[in-house]
């Protein structure tokens, strides 16, 4: 499967967060939102990522822009995570990765020698009107809270 595309419309979602309350994509219409997807909460690369965008968040707010951070976990892991790093955006649980294999941020993966279907790190910046106005194939977690900033002005 490959990547939505600039110009495509946003699939809409409804996911538990950390908490376990249903959010939906469509909650946030008029809005600019940042759909990033990683692997797997609390390990090295998604926390540096996460706290990236921790950090940085006060930037994001003030330009009413939303983060939403999508990994297969279950919401119960997703509250740790937040808890431990002191996450002040909101975390969705896609467990069977049904709205990653949508946004095709699902899919092969290599690693030491061997394959498997996994999350793609990837970003979608999604407009108002729930329209891709940006996509991120290739996320480096170090500087991704900068880079996403920098393609939203």
């Amino acid at each position: 499967m490959s990547f939505l595309n600039v110009g495509d419309k946003a699939p809409d979602f409804a996911l538990q967060n950390q908490n376990g309350d249903l959010v939906r994509l469509s909650d946030y219409k008029g809005k600019t939102v940042v759909v990033y997807f990683y692997p797997k909460a609390m390990t090295p690369g998604c926390t540096t990522q996460a706290c990236g965008l921790r950090d940085t968040n006060d930037a994001y707010v003030s330009r009413d822009i939303v983060v939403l951070g999508l990994s297969p976990d279950p919401h119960e892991r997703l509250k740790r995570f937040e808890d431990k790093y002191d996450l002040n955006f909101t975390l969705l649980s896609d467990e069977d990765h049904s709205v990653a294999e949508a946004y095709g941020a699902w899919g092969l993966k290599k690693f030491m020698g061997r394959e498997f279907m996994g999350i793609l790190r990837s970003t979608f910046v999604i407009d108002g009107d729930g329209v891709i106005s940006h996509v991120m194939a290739k996320v480096k977690t170090k500087t991704h809270h900068d880079d996403v900033l920098a393609l939203v002005g």
